[in-house]
């Protein structure tokens, strides 16, 4: 049987990962089958396998789409300043990528453990060059004694952990804006690195 007008691959394919974006996000990788995915697209069980080789094969190529993205647009947005500056873009661009990714955040960190050793090590791989980048920026302040932090590797991971966070409860009718979110977040990560202020460390190596 030939495949129903309109379903070939420039179309299909893109809501075949939506689908599956969207039935692992709410329902979890383990309890969503091949068939849910094909359901919920509009073609046969059969015709799914066209666009994608397996399940494991989906999942990951929907964690390495998003990481892909996220590093693409990082690059694209990334700008120079002192570290306090550079930690302030990193917070900001960490937040405004995130938030309208609710979903693919979700089954990037959560389902994780669901990825078969190989592909587990390249999401890794993509996920340790990101963190990499707010490290340098956390290594580079605390050597100009901009930063009071014991550990840039722990300090890195909490503080992506704490941005990624947001995106378990955001709600975009919630009683805070994204901004207002942003704003408070950033006062966050600053007093986590032994700021209280915008920019007192900068006038204390003026002196």
């Amino acid at each position: 049987m030939g495949r129903k007008t309109g379903s070939h691959s420039e179309i299909t394919g893109p809501r075949v990962r939506e689908a599956a974006l969207r039935l692992i996000a709410q329902h979890g990788f383990a309890a969503v089958s091949m068939r849910q995915i094909a359901a919920e697209v509009g073609i046969q069980a059969g015709a799914l396998y066209n666009y994608t080789p397996d399940k494991q094969s989906l999942l990951f190529d929907l964690m390495q789409s998003h990481m892909h993205e996220l590093l693409e647009a990082r690059e694209a947005s990334r700008t120079r300043g002192d570290p306090l500056e550079q930690l302030e873009a990193f917070v900001r661009f960490h937040i405004r990528f995130h938030l309208p990714r609710q979903r693919a955040v979700f089954v990037s960190y959560m389902e994780l453990r669901n990825l078969a050793p190989d592909n587990f090590s390249k999401i890794e791989q993509l996920r340790t060059c990101y963190e990499g980048e707010l490290q340098g920026i956390l290594d580079e302040g605390h050597r100009l004694g901009d930063f009071e932090i014991s550990d840039s590797k722990i300090t890195t991971l909490a503080i992506i952990a704490m941005l990624t966070g947001i995106c378990n409860w955001y709600r975009e009718d919630g009683r805070l804006s994204a901004a207002e979110i942003e704003a408070d977040y950033w006062t966050l990560v600053r007093k986590s690195v032994g700021i209280d202020a915008a920019e007192p460390m900068r006038h204390r190596r003026a002196v």
